[in-house]
Order: structure tokens, then C-alpha cells, then sequence
């Protein structure tokens, strides 16, 4: 008699904690790693070229790290990173579990590749929402250029923001919507573009290692998704980061005054820095993020 196995689905919850587990691991290792780099974006993004020049306008990366190190410690390239440890677990944790879900609605809906664009797309939303009020206080952060042992502690950052702006659009969740534009179109082609080349690529394993594929597929897909979505990350910087006079408002108005103030450049600000941190560190998450939950089902999964 012919021996049958039979295999168990894991239930929804299991599959849940699965991919939580597995997200919630690969945010927190790419956080640690790339911080510095997502500061120094930041830093261009806010940063606006006037005839007097300030002494510590940055003309480079290497300039910028120089002049933080002699300015405001090494511990600086660190500044703000409480928000995203705090947020980061739980951000990689919905954004890799809705994007499983948002998949297999998709699935009954569209193509292949289409499926994995739109809930990619859904996932950046779904991310954005949870995430922004995070964003601005890690923006507010990253833009003092006090040495560390002055700078705010994110307590205090947030208490001043609670206390003058309140919770709403105009305070903790300024910049949503350009939030939601800048990681649903990430998303979209970060998901969208390695998924789609990752099976294909399978196949070609006996010419290289499955590590290096997927490491160099991470890296092209989270270049592209950051070279799509820059100017809606440029405006999110500016909407949030410290105005001395409100003009950033909305999402559309302040592509339009970076624009017609600074020239088209200036909408790809920080577009280096971001892409040497989301880069690799698109590359890290997803192979942190498919290690885990192999590893996970392998523990949990039966």
C-alpha cells in the first residue's frame, strides 16, 4: 500500500506570528546596520543652498560625515535611531505579513507580476499609516546639528511636539500623505521588481551562489523603488523637519515650491546616501526576512 503524506497548512495565526517573526527580525537588523545613512539623507533633504553659504552646508557624503563627526561626535550618525528600533520590528512585521495577505488577494485578481505591484503598493499604505508619527520625530532629530551630548532625547522631542502641534495632521502626523506616496511607491517596486525576477533567477543557481542572487536583486530593486519615490521622500523631510516659518504643507504643494525654488535637482536630494542605504539594506531585509521564515516554519511551522 502506497505510503501517503500528508502535509498541514499552518492555521492563519501561526502563519501570522511566521511572517511577524521573520519581518519583525529583518527591520531590526537593517535599522542598526543603515541608520547613518538614512540620517545623512536627511540631512541633504533639509539642507537649502543660499548665496551666504552656512560653514556646515554639506557638499558631499564625505563632507557631511566629517563635519558631523567633528561637530557632533561619532554616537551622531545614531541620532534618532530610538524611533525606528522602537517602530522598526513592528514595521517590517506589517509591512512583510500585509504584503503576503494583500498577495493572495491579488492573486485571484490580476497577473503574476501585476499581483505582486499592487500589493506591494497596499503594503507602502498600510506601512505609512503606522509608521509616520515615528517619522517625525526621528526627523526632527536627525535635522539638530548639536553635538549629541546637547541634542533633545526622544522624550523630549516628542513631548514638545504633543505639546505644540498635538497629534494631528498638523503635529505628530504631519506629512502623511507624502509618507503614504513615498513608501507605496517603494514598495510597489521594491516587491514588484524582485519578486518578479527572483523565480526566474532560480534557475541560474548552478552559475552562482542563491546568496549573491538574491543579495544583487535586493540591491537593484531597492535602487530602483528609491529612485522612483525620492521626491515625495524629499517633501515628507521638508514637511517635517523644522520650519521656522510654516510654507511645507501639502504633499503636492511642497514638490511644487522645492521646484520652482530650487530646480528640478533639488527634488533628488539625499538621492545617493538613499540609495547606498536602501540599496543594501533592501538586499539585507529580504534575505534576513526569507532566512527567518524558513527557519521559523522549520521551529513553528507543523
Amino acid at each position: 500500500m502506497a505510503h501517503i503524506e500528508i502535509t498541514h497548512k499552518p492555521s492563519l495565526l501561526k502563519e501570522a506570528i511566521i511572517q511577524i517573526g521573520a519581518g519583525g527580525s529583518a527591520g531590526f537588523v537593517e535599522a542598526c546596520i543603515m541608520h547613518p545613512m538614512d540620517l545623512i539623507k536627511t540631512r541633504f533633504q533639509l539642507q537649502i543652498k543660499t548665496e551666504s553659504q552656512d560653514v556646515l552646508y554639506y557638499t558631499g557624503i564625505r563632507d557631511c560625515m566629517k563635519k558631523m563627526y567633528k561637530n557632533e561626535g561619532v554616537a551622531a550618525f545614531w541620532k534618532g535611531i530610538l524611533p525606528p528600533i522602537i517602530m522598526e520590528t513592528p514595521k517590517r512585521a506589517v509591512k512583510f505579513f500585509s504584503f503576503e495577505q494583500y498577495k493572495k488577494f491579488f492573486n485571484n485578481h490580476t497577473s503574476k507580476t501585476m499581483t505582486f505591484f499592487c500589493a506591494g503598493f497596499l503594503t507602502g499604505v498600510t506601512e505609512a499609516i503606522l509608521i509616520n508619527p515615528f517619522e517625525v520625530i526621528k526627523v526632527q532629530m536627525q535635522s539638530n546639528r548639536k553635538h549629541i551630548s546637547d541634542s533633545p532625547s526622544t522624550i523630549a522631542v516628542t513631548r514638545h511636539i504633543l505639546c505644540k502641534q498635538g497629534f494631528g495632521l498638523n503635529g505628530l502626523n504631519k506629512g502623511l500623505s507624502a509618507t503614504i506616496m513615498r513608501n507605496a511607491i517603494f514598495n510597489s517596486f521594491y516587491f514588484g521588481i524582485y519578486n518578479s525576477i527572483i523565480p526566474w533567477l532560480n534557475n541560474k543557481t548552478e552559475y552562482t551562489s542563491e546568496l549573491f542572487l538574491k543579495f544583487t536583486v535586493g540591491f537593484i530593486s531597492g535602487t530602483v523603488a528609491s529612485c522612483m519615490n525620492i521626491p515625495f521622500d524629499v517633501a515628507k523631510s521638508r514637511i517635517q523637519g523644522p520650519q521656522e516659518k510654516i510654507q511645507y504643507k501639502g504633499t503636492l504643494q511642497t514638490i511644487y515650491l522645492v521646484y520652482h525654488r530650487e530646480g528640478f535637482r533639488a527634488l533628488y536630494k539625499g538621492l545617493l546616501p538613499k540609495i547606498l542605504r536602501l540599496g543594501p539594506g533592501g538586499a539585507i531585509m529580504l534575505i534576513v526576512y526569507e532566512k527567518m521564515k524558513i527557519y521559523l516554519n522549520m521551529e513553528f511551522g507543523n
